[in-house]
C-alpha cells in the first residue's frame, strides 16, 4: 500500500496523512501542500519544487505579461531536487597536441635507430681506414672506392638526419614528463615549451640546460635512481660533446696522416654518439619509472626469513646411523622387557609368598592340636602355587 503524504513548503518535511489532512507543518508551522502518493510522479502532483536563493523571495508575473525569465535566476525543476546523485559523470579533456607532442611517442624507436645507425657509420669508417692501409701498397680500384664513399656518407647523412629527429622527439618526452609530474604535484610547470626548446636544441647551450630541466623533474619524484642516473648521462652528455668538438677540429688538418687518423677518431666519435643515444634512452626510461626493456619498474622488499621453532620435516639421517639408532632401539626395548619380566616375577613371587603365609597360618589355627605331616604340607604349597598362577 502506498503512503499518502503532505509535504510541507517551509522545511521540506513529509508528513504521513492518517485520519484527515493537515494545513500546518508540526515541526515549522508552514503551510502543508495536498496530500499526493509518497513516489507519485510530477504529472500526478499540484504543485512542483523550485530551487530559490535563500532568503529571496519569488518574482511575480502578472499573468499577461510576456516577460522572459532572466537567466541568472536558479534553475527550476520539475522533481524534488536531488543534486549529486544523477549528475552524469564528467567527460574526459581532450587536450589538444601539437606535432611535437605527438613525436614524443616515437621518442625510444628513434634513440634505438639513432644507435643504430651510428654504429654503422663507425664500421664506414673503419672500412674507410682499411682500404687507406691498403692503398700504402697497392691501387684500388675506382668502384671500392665509390662504394666506400657511398657508404660512409650515406651512413653519416643518415646519422645526422636520425639524431636531429631524435633530439625533436625526446624534446617532445621532457615536455610530456614535466606536463605528468607536475599535475602529479598539483602545480604547474614553470618551463615553456619555448623555453625548453631553446635549451634543448640551440648547441653549447644544450650542454647544461637539459640536465637542469631533467634535475627539476628528478626533484619532484624524490628518487635516487633518477638522479643517479641523470648525473651518469651527464657525464656521459659533456664528453659526447668534447669528442664532437675534437672531431670537427680534427678534419681541418691537411697532412696524409692526420687524415688517416682522423678516420679512426670519427669511428670513435660515432661510437661515442651511439653510446649517448641509448645512454639518453636508458635516463629517459629510469625517470619515468620504467626498467631496461621499456616496461613499467615494480617495486622490491627483502624479508628477513624466520625460521620455525619445531622442524616441520624430520631431518634425513644416514643408512647406517638409522640402523644403529634402530639397533640400540630394539636393545633398549629388550632390557626394558627383561626388567619387566624380571619386576613382574618378583611381584609374583611375593604374592605367592604372601598368599602362602595366612594359608599356613589359617592350616595352623584349624589344626592346631593335630600336628602337619609333610605330604600336607607339600600339597597345600602346591596347591598355592597352582592359585598364584591362576591369578
Amino acid at each position: 500500500m502506498t503512503t499518502v503524504v503532505q509535504p510541507c513548503a517551509r522545511c521540506g518535511a513529509r508528513w504521513a496523512v492518517r485520519a484527515a489532512p493537515m494545513q500546518w507543518c508540526p515541526h515549522c508551522h508552514g503551510v502543508l501542500l495536498s496530500p499526493a502518493p509518497v513516489d507519485a510522479p510530477a504529472d500526478r502532483r499540484n504543485y512542483r519544487w523550485v530551487a530559490r536563493t535563500p532568503g529571496r523571495r519569488p518574482r511575480r508575473t502578472h499573468p499577461g505579461s510576456s516577460a522572459r525569465a532572466d537567466p541568472g535566476q536558479p534553475p527550476r525543476y520539475v522533481r524534488m531536487p536531488r543534486w549529486g546523485l544523477l549528475d552524469p559523470p564528467p567527460e574526459p579533456m581532450t587536450v589538444t597536441r601539437g606535432r611535437l607532442r605527438r613525436s614524443a611517442q616515437w621518442a625510444a624507436w628513434l634513440l634505438l635507430s639513432t644507435a643504430g645507425v651510428f654504429v654503422l657509420a663507425a664500421a664506414a669508417e673503419v672500412v674507410r681506414y682499411l682500404i687507406v692501409l691498403h692503398n700504402r701498397t697497392r691501387l684500388i680500384h675506382p668502384t671500392v672506392l665509390f662504394v666506400s664513399d657511398v657508404f660512409v656518407i650515406g651512413a653519416g647523412l643518415l646519422a645526422l638526419a636520425l639524431a636531429l629527429s631524435a633530439a625533436l622527439a625526446v624534446l617532445g618526452r621532457l615536455i610530456e614528463i614535466r606536463r605528468r609530474v607536475y599535475a602529479e604535484a598539483e602545480r604547474r610547470d614553470p618551463r615553456s615549451q619555448s623555453a625548453l626548446a631553446f635549451g634543448c636544441l640551440v648547441p653549447v647551450v644544450n650542454l647544461l640546460w637539459p640536465r637542469i630541466f631533467l634535475a627539476e623533474v628528478a626533484a619532484l619524484r624524490d628518487d635516487p635512481r633518477a638522479r643517479r642516473a641523470l648525473r651518469i648521462w651527464w657525464v656521459g652528455w659533456l664528453f659526447g660533446g668534447a669528442v664532437t668538438l675534437v672531431g670537427l677540429l680534427w678534419r681541418s688538418a691537411d697532412s696524409v696522416q692526420a687524415k688517416a687518423d682522423g678516420v679512426l677518431f670519427t669511428a670513435f666519435a660515432d661510437m661515442v654518439a651511439a653510446a649517448v643515444a641509448l645512454l639518453t634512452l636508458w635516463t629517459l626510461w629510469t625517470i619515468e619509472g620504467r626498467d631496461l626493456r621499456g616496461g613499467i619498474r615494480t617495486g622490491r622488499r627483502l624479508l628477513i626469513a624466520v625460521d620455525t621453532v619445531t622442524p616441520v620435516i624430520e631431518p634425513v639421517h644416514p643408512a647406517g646411523r638409522d640402523r644403529a639408532v634402530t639397533s640400540d632401539h630394539a636393545a633398549g626395548s629388550s632390557d626394558d622387557a627383561a626388567t619387566s619380566d624380571h619386576a613382574a616375577t618378583s611381584d609374583h613371587a611375593a604374592t605367592s609368598d604372601h598368599a602362602a603365609g595366612p594359608s599356613d597360618d589359617a592350616a595352623t589355627s584349624n589344626h592346631a592340636e593335630d600336628e602337619p605331616t609333610p605330604a600336607a604340607d607339600s600339597s597345600a604349597v602346591v596347591r598355592g602355587q597352582e592359585e598364584v598362577m591362576a591369578k
